[in-house]
C-alpha cells in the first residue's frame, strides 16, 4: 500500500527537490529526490539541513 504524503516547504536546488513531510508515525521527515530522468536518487533524512546538503552536493551518474 502506498503512503499518501503531503509535502510542504518544497524547494528546488538544481535538479533535486527537497521537501518536508510527516511519516506514518507522525514524525517529521525531510526528503531529497533528483528529478533528472533515470537518476533514481531519493533519500529521507531526520533534519532539513542534511537533506539540503545532500541536494547541494548531489551529482547525477547518468551516462
Amino acid at each position: 500500500m502506498t503512503a499518501n504524503r503531503r509535502f510542504r516547504r518544497v524547494v528546488r536546488i538544481g535538479p533535486v527537490q527537497v521537501a518536508t513531510y510527516y511519516d506514518d508515525r507522525g514524525r517529521e521527515k525531510h526528503t531529497a529526490a533528483c528529478t533528472a530522468p533515470r537518476c533514481g536518487f531519493a533519500t529521507d533524512y531526520h533534519s532539513r539541513a542534511a537533506a539540503e546538503l545532500a541536494a547541494r552536493t548531489h551529482r547525477c551518474a547518468i551516462r
